[in-house]
């Protein structure tokens, strides 16, 4: 385990401990989460295979649209596990809680409603801005 700056992040050790057991126990959720729809993913594929006997258009686009639902759920569980991962490293690092952006420290309201949050809020509405 890394040796943290608590001066330098202004947060004491323990602090730090309970943040880890945080973002660890979010992402061990969604670790778990990802794992069941996998499950989900691959009976939905076995039924689909076993049962197009018969199928109208209607039913094979129902089909579509359940395996395209499953695999945008999959995609989108493994991006908010990524961003929980990226979040462990920056705590690691000595960089969590500070804007990738501007270095400001993150709010700790923010922090608590989006832990994973690796911008402030001003420089995460200046990249909206940029993006639309």
């Amino acid at each position: 385990m890394l040796v943290h700056d608590t001066i330098g992040t202004g947060r004491s050790q323990a602090e730090i401990d309970q943040i880890r057991r945080s973002l660890q126990a979010r992402y061990d959720e969604l670790s778990a989460e990802y794992e069941q729809a996998v499950l989900q993913s691959q009976v939905l594929r076995l039924v689909e295979v076993g049962d197009t006997a018969g199928d109208d258009q209607a039913d094979s686009g129902t089909k579509t649209a359940e395996r395209d639902t499953a695999q945008s759920l999959l995609r989108t569980i493994l991006d908010r596990r990524a961003q929980y991962e990226h979040a462990l490293t920056r705590l690691e690092e000595g960089t969590y809680g500070f804007c990738e952006g501007c270095t400001s420290a993150i709010p700790v309201e923010r922090l608590e409603i989006f832990p994973s949050a690796t911008t402030c809020v001003q420089c995460k509405q200046n990249r909206e801005r940029r993006a639309a």
